[in-house]
């Protein structure tokens, strides 16, 4: 370990010795935990829950099948499709937004069902309680009605996943949908086409959500992905649709990225990758007022390094960002936060998969050379650090890890929360490159979270407020 004076090496800015003093939050009180801030989740459109009530909900969603690892003793302030009667549920029209955003090859063939597979429990608990459900979603970025961009190819996979066939509407409203609906039994499901086919979607154009709403009778917000964008079938239904309830995948989404992060168990650690610094500064400033540990790494670190005055070669670096660098490390300093730079890097003469490649202290990359992965010697000093945790966030990688020659670092980390996963430590994966990376080492199973959104689980870690969240109904508290 590199000394605190010395910039050339892993800069360990401070001594995590101070998160000694800070509140412990056990997952076995039901008191909540005295370093929950009810101001900064009421920012995000969530308060502390009635704890009880919290470790229901839990105990509701992991019944579902919709996740492993602890969950945390803080729930969303909002309504969930849990909290719902089978009377509210029984013969009643539910709309249900869904992420099925898959990727499709040029045949039409689903390349990763994640996001299907995590909307099924919402889906199958509505089924088996009479619900009609009109489900709905959104493929790629369409200009108007695009062909490719139809939800038709999933059809066959919702359909065995679900266990029932699955109706496919040609379109999102009018007549000929209505009729569909009209027709669909209890427990049926209909699959309307491509929200986005129309522009009054994304324009979240109150007479479009109208024409949606229409269809049904209540709400069920299961698309997390979307859930910060105020769209017509995210944000503009609610305001015809009563009950607006979150699914089951959203709630735990937010139980995990509010709850978890918010009242951890600790040492709490975050490891945040990326090749800009621009792109997680809202990330990285809100992490600092919650971790004990920040591990960096990605093309983001030449810009800190720029800026204590070592040489980074033709490294990405972010010139206009080099002095709020340097204050984000002097908050680390001054919050007491373990602040992590790699001390060694794997470097190339070119940007391709077959570059040469190198490794060499983080202070001696030579002209004409990058560095596209964090080395050995900051692999071993990562991986214990995350040693003394109890919660880890990840969220972006370690290189370019899409070439197997600078792959390492991010996999390495991928293998070590899989290792700390299976010893009791939540792990939770914050969307992006990062689960991309757990599914290619193929660990992803094991960890406590994986984030279906990207987007969404940005700005939910930058503590901004969710337009799809904000619009649910507030929760009512239950005997337990």
């Amino acid at each position: 370990m590199a000394s605190t004076t010395a910039p050339t090496t892993f800069s360990l800015l401070h001594s995590a010795t101070t998160s000694t003093s800070r509140t412990r939050a056990s997952l076995s009180h039901v008191s909540l935990p005295s370093s929950l801030k009810p101001t900064a989740l009421r920012r995000l459109g969530f308060s502390a829950a009635d704890p009880l009530l919290a470790l229901q909900v839990a105990s509701k969603v992991r019944s579902f099948g919709s996740g492993k690892g602890v969950r945390g003793v803080v729930a969303m302030a909002k309504k969930s499709v849990g909290d719902l009667t089978a009377a509210e549920l029984k013969g009643k029209k539910v709309f249900v937004r869904a992420d099925l955003n898959v990727p499709l090859d040029d045949s039409q063939n689903i390349t990763d069902d994640t996001r299907i597979r995590a909307a099924i429990p919402t889906i199958k608990h509505l089924i088996e309680k009479g619900a009609k459900v009109i489900l709905s979603s959104h493929l790629g970025r369409p200009k108007g009605v695009t062909p490719k961009f139809s939800l038709a190819p999933l059809v066959p996979r919702l359909s065995e996943l679900l266990g029932i066939q699955v109706v496919k509407a040609e379109d999102s409203i009018g007549p000929e949908v209505e009729k569909l609906v009209a027709s669909l039994p209890e427990g049926g499901v209909l699959l309307l086409e491509n929200v986005r086919f129309y522009k009054e979607e994304e324009k979240n154009d109150p007479e479009h959500a109208k024409k949606l709403a229409a269809l049904a009778d209540l709400y069920v917000n299961d698309a997390f992905g979307t859930a910060h964008r105020a769209h017509a079938s995210t944000e503009g239904v609610t305001k015809f649709l009563r009950p607006s309830v979150a699914g089951f995948l959203l709630q735990k989404e937010l139980d995990y990225l509010v709850g978890a992060v918010s009242s951890p168990k600790r040492p709490f650690a975050a490891i945040v990758g990326g090749s800009k610094v621009s792109s997680k500064i809202g990330v990285i400033e809100s992490l600092l007022e919650k971790v004990d540990i920040l591990l960096l790494g990605g093309g983001m670190i030449f810009t800190f390094y720029k800026a204590q005055g070592l040489s980074v070669g033709s490294s990405l670096v972010e010139e206009d960002k080099l002095e709020l660098a340097t204050s984000l490390m002097a908050k680390a300093k001054a919050k007491g936060v373990s602040l992590l730079l790699p001390t060694d890097v794997v470097i190339a003469d070119k940007f391709a998969p077959d570059a040469n490649s190198k490794i060499v202290p983080a202070s001696s990359i030579p002209d004409g050379w990058m560095g596209l992965d964090i080395g050995p010697d900051s692999i071993k000093t990562f991986n214990d650090a995350l040693d003394t945790t109890k919660t880890i966030i990840w969220n972006g990688p370690m290189g370019v890890f899409e070439f197997d020659k600078f792959a390492e670092g991010t996999e390495s980390v991928a293998k070590k929360l899989a290792e700390l996963s299976g010893k009791g430590v939540t792990t939770i994966i914050g969307g992006g490159d990062s689960v991309a990376a757990v599914e290619k080492v193929g660990v992803a199973s094991v960890m406590s979270h994986i984030s279906t959104g990207g987007g969404a689980s940005l700005e939910l870690l930058e503590g901004k407020e969710l337009p799809g969240v904000l619009a649910l109904d507030e929760a009512t508290p239950v005997p337990v």
